[in-house]
């Protein structure tokens, strides 16, 4: 087994234990389990040259997300900036327990750190892939659900800011997803209003 092969099981083993739990392919399992997988997955299709650095870094970006309650932190714009931030140092240091636990070097769990922290993912290619792959993503399961519980400018308004973080490579592939009537509409309607290709 190679240390990356190793390090997702062990990540996979840490989501596991999310207590939310999802339907999936006609199944019930972990929120975080199956997220770390979708974000690989999509990786492979967007980025299949993506290094192993970015490749950990995709698998935990979401680690142990459970225990970061976002009811822990004030239900306002500041309190969910902060909750992000918190989010993101924790699901490195996490990760970085797993890699050290492994053998891994310093420096590449510092790397890695630094890519689920999206550290200068604007001057940085592998934390933009990263990026990319988590609002691809958003865009391809998650998008419905948030869709169907909010007011339709609420979500064009989220998907002008999701399309404003992601490269042209990733709102190509944006493009390419296979996405409800209703979440197509919105990605128009946001790319409509300037933030597109």
């Amino acid at each position: 087994m190679t240390d990356l092969e190793a390090a997702y099981a062990l990540i996979d083993d840490a989501n596991a234990r999310d207590p939310n739990l999802i339907s999936a392919d006609g199944a019930s399992v972990p929120a975080e389990l199956i997220y770390g997988r979708r974000m690989t997955a999509m990786l492979a299709r967007v980025y299949p040259n993506a290094s192993d650095d970015v490749r950990l870094a995709v698998r935990a970006q979401h680690i142990r997300r459970w225990e970061v309650p976002r009811a822990s932190y004030p239900m306002d714009r500041p309190g969910y900036l902060r909750w992000r931030k918190d989010l993101g140092r924790k699901h490195a240091e996490w990760a970085g327990e797993i890699l050290h636990g492994l053998g891994i070097g310093a420096d590449q769990v510092a790397r890695v750190g630094a890519l689920i922290r999206k550290e200068n993912f604007r001057r940085d290619a592998e934390a933009q892939a990263v990026e990319d792959t988590a609002a691809l993503v958003f865009l391809a399961h998650y998008a419905e659900d948030f869709a169907a519980k909010h007011p339709a400018d609420k979500v064009v308004s989220i998907l002008v800011k999701t399309l404003a973080k992601m490269s042209d490579e990733g709102k190509a592939a944006a493009l390419s997803l296979d996405l409800s009537a209703p979440v197509r509409g919105a990605l128009e309607a946001a790319r409509a209003a300037g933030s597109g290709p």
